[in-house]
């Protein structure tokens, strides 16, 4: 049967560049020859030298054959249609995909450029030089000076190996390095799609953003969708979109982070900068060992209307959720941070870092820092578990100064769950209005809360009776996905809403 699947989608590619139809161009680093004409499989391409002088049409595809290893970085450029996308794509029998391999120093080993409605899909990156490059990526999908570049989708590619600088201050590097700008033009995306892709082994972020992120000269990318991604052994940020406005980010599993960034730096699982509207749902993020934050999720600065909900985080150093401003900012830059919502989301055994930050051994649960405002943390389940070493900070909440304090912080019908003593430390914030939750376990004290529960005997009998730790009983509310290849652990919508509804019988 999949001998059957292959030689059907090779018969389509085929079809789909037969006489008087779309041009395509295929490669084959084994037998291909840069002397031949690349418009049949037999008549193929060595090396990509010929595509430079292409300017791709809508309708045309490039074509590498699976199994086959392409020194050199891929350059695309076209303008499809919404009828007639460009393909970048895989041709061939077998599963493998074929691979390009950058340079010693090439600063990416593929890149989509000035381009709309293109196909970029079913291919692996590799990217690893000799040194560490500050800003090299695997994959860059650039628009720079060309206005607004539509409809890229990127699917089912594997970048793997890039070797970047491990410090965010230097330029860091990454798998997918996504960036729009000019100075002639203003330049953004629209409808920019990432989907099941791998990211694995990339120093030092995973998918990272350059786009305008000051308010005094905000051009945003809008509708961007990030799916289904897989994201292992990457040290620092995971998907980090920025300028952006009505960003989705769902789906995606970061997990198996390597503790190898300096102890300066800090980095997160999935978080938007100067972005609007980003809404960041289903997704799992565990075992981030940052020096410093380390959470799965993160609402930043410069950012207004966020929505961090049905996640699950889990076994990071840092908690569940930071959400912050720097007060510090000008203002004619910074948007600050207005009206976060993190709702059902669900973090077991977080906040476990061995060893000091530079502020001590900081690892609350929920981190507010800074004069963020109308933060809304509601209904969801912060099951922390007994921690390893005795001087882990062991905090619930903290709301603490970046240049101002949090202000209008609305806290209600969560699940505080600790075996530990925990305390909830509010330092100079102000308006924190607690609601409804429910404080299970040992707590030096309590914040004022008319409506708080101590005991809920459901929690009891359907978490804490099948295991303390949390893993088998909060397992019932979530469920198991294929994600790139692999299995992710997603929270159920309808199952944590019933388990918060019998929770207040």
């Amino acid at each position: 049967m999949k001998n059957t699947i292959i030689f059907l989608l090779f018969s389509f590619l085929l079809l789909g560049c037969s006489e008087g139809g779309p041009v395509c161009y295929y490669l084959d680093a084994t037998t291909g020859d840069d002397a031949n004409s690349g418009l049949s499989p037999d008549k193929a391409w060595k090396t990509f030298a010929n595509l430079e002088d292409v300017k791709l049409q809508p309708g045309e595809k490039v074509l590498l054959k699976r199994g086959e290893i392409f020194t050199g970085e891929l350059e695309v450029s076209g303008q499809g249609t919404p009828e007639n996308r460009i393909y970048v794509d895989a041709y061939g029998e077998g599963e493998q995909k074929p691979c390009i391999v950058g340079y010693d120093t090439s600063m990416y080993a593929a890149r989509i450029y000035n381009s709309d409605y293109v196909t970029f899909q079913n291919l692996e990156i590799v990217n690893t030089g000799k040194e560490p490059l500050p800003y090299r990526s695997g994959l860059k999908v650039e628009s720079t000076d060309y206005g607004v570049s539509r409809h890229i989708v990127v699917n089912n590619v594997t970048v793997r190996d890039v070797n970047g600088s491990l410090v965010k201050e230097k330029g860091g590097g990454c798998g997918i390095y996504i960036v729009n700008g000019g100075k002639e033009k203003v330049s953004v995306f629209d409808g920019l799609t990432i989907e099941n892709c791998h990211i694995l082994r990339c120093t030092r972020n995973a998918m990272i953003w350059a786009g305008y992120s000051s308010r005094q000269n905000w051009h945003p990318s809008k509708h961007t969708v990030i799916r289904g991604n897989l994201i292992e052994e990457v040290p620092g940020d995971g998907i980090v979109p920025i300028g952006c406005d009505s960003t989705l980010i769902e789906y995606n599993v970061m997990r198996n982070c390597p503790d190898v960034l300096p102890e300066t730096e800090a980095a997160a699982g999935i978080w938007p900068w100067s972005c609007d509207n980003t809404l960041v749902q289903f997704n799992e993020v565990s075992d981030h060992k940052a020096p410093w934050d380390a959470q799965g999720f993160d609402s930043d600065w410069n950012c207004t209307g966020t929505v961090i909900q049905y996640n699950y985080s889990h076994d990071n150093y840092g908690g569940l959720v930071l959400v912050c401003n720097d007060g510090g900012a000008d203002q004619s830059f910074n948007a600050g941070n207005l009206g976060t919502m993190v709702r059902y989301n669900i973090s077991i055994g977080d906040g476990v870092r061995p060893k000091p930050t530079r502020a001590g051994m900081f690892s609350p649960a929920i981190h507010l820092a800074g004069p963020v405002k109308d933060s809304h943390i509601t209904r969801n389940i912060i099951h922390v578990n007994r921690k390893p070493v005795m001087d882990i900070d062991r905090t619930m909440i903290t709301l603490d100064s970046w240049g101002g304090y949090p202000d209008s912080t609305f806290i209600s019908e969560n699940v505080f769950y600790t075996p530990e003593s925990s305390r909830f430390n509010l330092t100079e914030s102000t308006h924190n209005f607690f609601d409804g939750n429910y404080y299970l376990g040992k707590f030096e004290k309590l914040p004022e809360d008319s409506k708080l529960h101590q005991t809920a005997d459901y929690y009891q009998q359907e978490v804490l009776a099948k295991d303390e730790n949390g893993y088998k009983g909060l397992a019932l509310l979530m469920d198991t996905v294929e994600v790139a290849g692999s299995k992710g652990v997603f929270v159920n919508k309808e199952a944590i809403e019933e388990f918060f509804s019998q929770l207040r019988k």
